[in-house]
């Protein structure tokens, strides 16, 4: 388990601390923090391990299935909370096979008092049996929960999403992030012509008497809730296997029949982004349960080892270049950012949902390193700052703590952008490239807060890089680099920023080469005849004034 280190505080429904920046009016309820926050219900035990069996039973669109929950003792406690959404419901919980009584707290917790004495320092379990039908996604991945579709041929094809809206849409868990399971099974049933993927390694196939399979799945790694799925179609499978930094890795691949052909070309991307992430980020953090690509009825998804397609065998995003410079239609955006997700969501996983941009900033970043590593560093700068455009500087990119709530979609491209200015302060390409590395063996299999990441990197940069996190992370305006040219001098500052913003930036005068100035929110003066102009890498904007 990736165990929380510091103690959160517990925040009651009137005690919410919003981030910095985000409107002050903004109320959340006693359902969100039982949500998003780390309870006195769950803090005081430590997931170990989970055992789901699920039915899935599309004629009437319902499922049902046990969890059984296996943890460790932190603190002697009585109570446990476990997590189910409607209209799904709780029928039973055992202990060592005694049943236990409950009742809910809100729709979504349930609140399981525990007979058996719980002792510091033991190893316990729980099974949890539910049943009904499941929360259907709307507009997934977005809007998520299952789908239930029919593929050309009539068959059933089948696929769950459930990132923010939580896992507990579709089976019983502790639904929070900071808490994760050191393995999982994934046992699933379906109808006998369907075949289901999920996470980690097919451990055996059981035909049942009811004219239903049952696929068992084991993961071996850490795993997030979100990460966990459900695929099940009339699937046909291929695969390769990859030379990576860690040995032989395992590459599956699970189409539907009239896909194949597209598939087997479309997915030779699969192995080049593996080798493009190895070399900026490390070796894949998985490769005891493998890599999946699995086609869905959805654009795509980043569960882990089982990443989900359906980006409709087209480069771009649908065919789109989210850039605008034409390097988006270089490669299938499906496949390389919900891949890239592995190294940043699923090996360094954030603790709070607050602090999405730790997935998502990150991956849309690993967008511009993929276009670098094949097609040269220009393309990557070019496709990194084309995705300005996209931005609306809305809301700060971190949400609220404690309730579930995620910051402004600026997230990716913002939070890309922020990290293409981070390598420029740099100023040193192999040294970023190791930090990039040193983040993922660092924070190897762990949930982390942003401070950690921070500090990371202002450790390893070498500069007290605060004051930019605070201006782009918790802040919607972007810096402006004022300046004036008065007799062979030019004065300039910063701008439209926080309080002490002191981040360097690169600057031509009157033509000249690229070099570093210091600015401050107090003028400073350089030599210049005419012009300033502000490499176009810093995420900022430059304005001449008259003073």
């Amino acid at each position: 388990m990736k165990l929380l280190k510091t103690i959160f505080c517990l925040l009651s429904t009137l005690q919410i601390f919003t981030a910095c920046g985000q409107t002050k009016n903004t109320t959340f309820t006693h359902e969100d923090t039982l949500r998003g926050s780390i309870t006195p219900e769950r803090i005081w035990w430590d997931l170990k391990y989970y055992e789901l069996r699920v039915k899935v039973n599309p004629a009437e669109k319902t499922i049902s299935g046990s969890t059984a929950v296996f943890y460790e003792v932190l603190k002697s406690y009585q109570t446990i909370q476990i997590d189910l959404q409607p209209p799904l419901k709780i029928e039973k919980v055992t202990q060592d096979g005694q049943e236990l009584s409950f009742k809910q707290d809100g729709a979504n917790a349930y609140m399981i008092s525990l007979k058996k004495q719980q002792i510091k320092g033991k190893n316990e379990s729980i099974v949890v049996t539910y049943a009904g039908k499941p929360i259907v996604a709307k507009r997934p991945p977005w809007d998520g929960g299952f789908q239930w579709v029919k593929d050309k041929s009539g068959n059933d094809f089948i696929a769950t999403s459930c990132q923010g809206l939580g896992s507990s849409a579709w089976w019983p868990c502790k639904d929070h992030m900071y808490d994760e399971c050191d393995s999982m099974l994934v046992s699933v049933t379906v109808p006998k012509n369907l075949t289901d993927v999920s996470n980690g390694r097919l451990r055996k196939v059981t035909e049942n008497q009811d004219g239903t399979k049952t696929f068992d799945w084991f993961v071996k790694n850490p795993i997030n809730n979100y990460g966990i799925n459900v695929n099940a179609g009339n699937y046909v499978h291929f695969d390769e296997v990859y030379a990576g930094e860690k040995g032989k890795l395992s590459m599956d691949y699970y189409v539907l029949p009239e896909n194949l052909d597209k598939a087997k070309e479309q997915f030779k991307q699969a192995s080049l982004m593996m080798k493009a992430f190895e070399h900026w980020f490390g070796p894949y953090p998985f490769y005891e349960d493998g890599f999946k690509l699995v086609e869905v009825p959805y654009l795509g998804m980043e569960h882990q080892s089982s990443v989900t397609y359906g980006n409709a065998y087209k480069n771009g995003y649908l065919g789109r270049d989210l850039s605008g410079t034409g390097w988006g239609l270089k490669w299938d955006f499906i496949i390389i950012h919900e891949s890239g997700h592995e190294w940043f969501a699923n090996n360094i996983t954030y603790k709070d949902m607050a602090d999405m941009w730790i997935h998502e900033g990150f991956t849309n970043y690993s967008e511009n390193l993929y276009t670098e590593y094949y097609f040269g560093k220009e393309a990557g700068t070019a496709y990194v700052i084309g995705t300005r455009k996209g931005i609306r500087n809305d809301k700060p990119i971190i949400g609220a703590y404690n309730v579930n709530n995620s910051g402004s979609g600026d997230m990716y491209s913002k939070g890309g952008n922020m990290l293409h200015t981070i390598r420029q302060i740099t100023n040193d390409d192999e040294k970023w490239r190791q930090i990039l590395r040193g983040l993922n063996k660092t924070f190897y299999h762990q949930t982390v807060e942003t401070k950690q990441i921070e500090d990371y990197l202002s450790k390893n940069v070498g500069r007290d890089l605060s004051k930019v996190f605070d201006q782009y992370l918790r802040n919607t305006k972007i810096p402006v680099l004022e300046y004036s040219v008065e007799k062979n001098k030019i004065k300039y500052r910063w701008s439209n920023c926080i309080e002490s913003f002191d981040m360097p930036v690169k600057v031509a005068v009157d033509g000249g080469k690229m070099e570093f100035v210091y600015p401050t929110t107090s003028w400073k003066t350089i030599k210049g005849k005419s012009d300033l102009k502000v490499d176009e890498n810093f995420y900022v904007t430059a304005k001449i004034v008259v003073k």
